[in-house]
């Protein structure tokens, strides 16, 4: 294990985890709006978003896929170090993280009718996230929210599931931004996604 990898973690784990916790439950809630999230300093190529995000909801109980290029020795030795989450395959993972492009939706678990609960968390790195794209309407958002996402037909299928479905934690830098399977997505000039 190199040393950087003992680095990066929170400097107050029990203040800066709760201030984590928070903005991303308060993503969650709301869905399309942009939190503010540092406080970890993760290698490259995770952002300090990502970095807070695994702290935060990652323990040694929650299978994590890396996805692309998070998938990297580097990464591998501080999740090892902070969190001690281990690494699984798509098909069994409770988290996966990597670049949207990287992700492939349809090998996450999605829950089962008994226990819709046990689907995967896709944590999304993004070269941008902002108040603008995509429309997003639903449970959290009072009439209508816009948030820059990728477009994909996971969105209408993961309608097509609900309650099952997955739910996405986006980063970019120092920000956060969630979009829970509960939440419609339509795009400029298309249909519902």
């Amino acid at each position: 294990m190199t040393t950087d990898a003992l680095e990066g973690g929170f400097a107050d784990p029990a203040m800066d985890s709760a201030r984590a916790f928070r903005a991303v439950m308060t993503a969650m809630a709301r869905p399309g709006t942009i939190h503010r999230l540092d406080g970890a300093t993760p290698p490259a190529p995770l952002s300090p978003a990502a970095g807070a995000v695994l702290l935060t909801l990652c323990d040694a109980d929650t299978p994590l896929h890396l996805a692309g290029a998070t998938d990297c020795p580097a990464v591998r030795q501080w999740i090892a170090f902070h969190i001690g989450a281990p690494i699984s395959g798509a098909a069994d993972c409770t988290f996966a993280l990597g670049r949207w492009e990287d992700l492939d939706h349809d090998r996450y678990p999605v829950g089962t009718p008994e226990y819709p609960d046990r689907s995967a968390t896709l944590i999304v790195e993004t070269d941008r996230l902002t108040a603008e794209g995509a429309r997003l309407s639903g449970p959290g958002i009072r009439d209508t929210a816009t948030l820059s996402l990728p477009e994909s037909g996971l969105y209408s299928r993961n309608r097509t599931l609900f309650p099952l479905g997955l739910d996405l934690i986006l980063t970019c830098g120092a920000q956060v931004a969630a979009v829970p399977r509960t939440t419609r997505v339509q795009f400029p000039a298309t249909e519902d996604r």
